[in-house]
């Protein structure tokens, strides 16, 4: 299923550890564009669903676009909704975007059997199975959760200083 929401656990725990370097926003953007191309393929009726995009040139070049579209859309928005934030940089946004379609490739890989994660390098798929979707998705939720946690306990240690 496009657009799967566990994705976006990862990304709580790497905003948690990057911080202002780390734009979820920009994140999140880059997760969407990730799954256009399979999102198409389902309303065509496609066999395959993950093609180029899914593979790290794919991931590359979709983390490019995410990064360079993603911050003024990002920025655009949260001037909008008047939200306290650092200043979002292109750092920030770049390790979210990267971050972002990088790891959607490694987890999507794990459990998508018509996925080539190393093209151009290869056309072999060594992480299929290696870990049981159910636990994925267990360990996508966790992150998701401690990541909420050390980002609202960062929050709370701020507000009392």
């Amino acid at each position: 299923m496009p657009f799967t929401p566990f994705h976006l656990g990862p990304g709580a725990a790497f905003k948690a550890v990057g911080g202002r370097h780390f734009s979820f926003m920009v994140f999140g953007g880059a997760q969407v564009l990730m799954d256009i191309e399979p999102l198409v393929r389902i309303l065509r009726g496609d066999f395959e669903l993950h093609g180029y995009t899914h593979t790290i040139a794919g991931a590359l070049l979709i983390g490019i676009v995410a990064a360079l579209s993603g911050k003024p859309i990002s920025a655009h928005a949260l001037a909008k909704l008047r939200l306290p934030h650092y200043p979002l940089t292109w750092f920030a946004a770049f390790n979210g975007a990267l971050i972002g379609t990088f790891s959607h490739i490694a987890l999507d890989a794990l459990m998508h059997s018509d996925m080539r994660p190393w093209w151009p390098f290869s056309d072999g798929n060594g992480l299929l199975g290696a870990v049981q979707v159910d636990r994925l998705h267990v360990a996508c939720g966790a992150l998701g959760a401690l990541g909420m946690v050390a980002i609202a306990g960062r929050h709370l240690l701020r507000g009392k200083s």
